[in-house]
């Protein structure tokens, strides 16, 4: 029997099935004129002769059109510089003196919040955070105890490399504290013991005295703060510099820490008087701060309470009109520390039209890029923001 012969002329073996042509090869719609090209790093342009080493801001002119986080951390930069130029318009001139007075009216600025977690005190950006207190350009903190103490530790004692695999049993036999790949010696707590407890004893007495007088002694954590920071004298201390430049601290979970360690032995030194600190004058005067803002803008590095307590104290003015979170965490738990700056729209915490991102990065890796670019390109006092009207 005769083998059948191949088919030949209508035969379609050697050309692409029609419907998979039409998948790959989907007809693209017009894109707007101003379309932003994906930009990419020319280092051949940035290193022509004569021109000089590559700088942050040789960088960041280009990160925001790469794509990422690196497009996020552009965002940032754009964000807070907003924040620190803004400058609301004044007082329209009227009559009788009402000109003078308007052109004598101080300049309308951004209240700016600033929140981080205790890590990022025992990490080198403890330096970043000192440098923008002591030159003014945040209006009011919000931190952890460990953002706290930290901070008054590292005046007392070092804080070492280590890493993250440090096996903690070993640690733990010799007194060493890991923080990530960090590490702090159990004697720095112990001196930090030993310089905290006489304030406290004097913070006692001071409560004690003041009982039954027209102005009684209430301390809170932005109080006790202020004080600790007048205390250790010590310009390599944020606190140092937040109470030279009057900056409020709040630290609504004081206790949360070493310092909730040494309040809780100091009850058992001075039964049965015992300090009281007040938290409700804090709420009232950081929710104060912010439905005063003529304009309210937040930095968060991190999340957890201190996200939250911004957050909440600019839901008093119906949301700040700017934000910038920069933490790892995600949303898909439910989590506030995760949480996008849009879930905070829906809460009346920032703005609608508010300008927002958040930065997916670790803020030890980014955040002195991110203040290269704003904080530290103008230390006149025109960059300053506006400084919190006394509520007390």
């Amino acid at each position: 029997m005769a083998s059948p012969q191949p088919q030949t002329g209508g035969d379609d073996s050697n050309k692409p099935p029609s419907g998979a042509t039409a998948a790959v090869l989907v007809p693209s719609d017009e894109l707007p004129k101003d379309a932003r090209k994906v930009q990419e790093i020319d280092f051949n342009a940035l290193l022509t002769e004569g021109r000089g080493p590559i700088t942050v801001d040789d960088l960041m002119t280009t990160m925001p059109f790469m794509g990422f986080q690196a497009s996020a951390m552009g965002e940032a930069v754009r964000i807070i510089n907003g924040m620190r130029t803004w400058r609301g318009e004044q007082p329209a001139a009227g009559e009788d003196g009402a000109a003078a007075a308007a052109a004598d009216a101080p300049a309308k600025k951004t209240t700016i919040f600033l929140g981080y977690t205790s890590n990022m005190i025992s990490s080198g950006l403890r330096g970043i955070f000192r440098w923008l207190v002591e030159h003014k350009h945040v209006s009011a903190i919000v931190t952890t105890a460990g953002g706290v103490e930290e901070d008054f530790i590292k005046c007392l004692g070092d804080t070492y490399m280590s890493e993250f695999s440090a096996v903690g049993k070993d640690l733990r036999a010799k007194g060493l504290n890991r923080i990530g790949n960090l590490m702090v010696p159990n004697a720095n707590y112990c001196a930090f013991e030993d310089w905290l407890m006489p304030i406290l004893d004097t913070l006692l007495e001071e409560q004690e005295a003041s009982k039954g007088s027209e102005t009684p002694i209430n301390w809170t954590p932005s109080k006790i703060i202020h004080r600790l920071g007048k205390e250790i004298n010590d310009p390599s201390s944020v606190y140092y510099w937040a109470y030279k430049n009057n900056i409020p601290v709040f630290c609504p979970a004081l206790t949360d820490g070493s310092l909730g360690d040494m309040l809780y032995f100091h009850t058992f030194k001075a039964s049965p008087r015992q300090l009281k600190v007040d938290i409700v004058e804090d709420i009232r005067r950081i929710n104060t701060i912010a439905v005063r803002a003529e304009r309210s803008g937040m930095i968060i590095l991190g999340g957890g309470v201190i996200k939250h307590h911004i957050a909440n104290a600019n839901l008093m003015r119906n949301g700040a009109e700017s934000a910038v979170y920069i933490n790892t965490a995600q949303e898909f738990d439910g989590s506030d520390a995760g949480a996008r700056p849009d879930e905070a729209v829906s809460w009346g915490k920032i703005k609608v039209n508010a300008d927002h991102v958040k930065v997916y990065l670790e803020a030890s890796a980014c955040f002195p890029f991110i203040v290269a670019s704003t904080f530290a390109k103008s230390t006149e006092a025109s960059a300053q923001p506006a400084e919190p009207a006394s509520t007390l």
